[in-house]
């Protein structure tokens, strides 16, 4: 499965984005717990949301709940991030990933197939 995020850019505290996960070959995404990864410079991968294989039951990181949704769109082959009230912690490199199974813990060693990132920073 390869994948394509789309959708990082710059943006002033307070501000939205919205970042697109597409599958450009293999199955849908339907059939994959597709999550949401970021890695700020001098920090470790972290893991902020996810939404599980069909019955797209959807995890947040405490650091983002309320403020972040993630969403799937079958026909489109794709799942998004929609940020909200974005902050300066939130400025890092955006990955999707795909695994088998439900979400669970959505630890990054278990997720196989990673985009490339985009690049979200937050400044004023």
């Amino acid at each position: 499965l390869q994948l394509a995020e789309y959708g990082g850019g710059s943006v002033q505290p307070g501000g939205s984005l919205r970042l697109s996960c597409t599958a450009t070959s293999g199955s849908g995404l339907n059939f994959y717990a597709t999550a949401w990864f970021r890695q700020a410079p001098g920090k470790e991968r972290e893991g902020i949301s996810c939404i599980s294989p069909f019955s797209g039951t959807t995890k947040y990181a405490d650091s983002v709940k309320g403020r972040f949704t993630i969403s799937r769109n079958n026909s489109e082959n794709t799942v998004y991030l929609q940020m909200n009230n974005l902050q300066t912690e939130d400025t890092a490199i955006y990955y999707c990933a795909t695994k088998g199974g439900p979400c669970s813990a959505f630890v990054a060693a278990d997720f196989y197939s990673w985009g490339q990132g985009t690049p979200v920073t937050v400044s004023s």
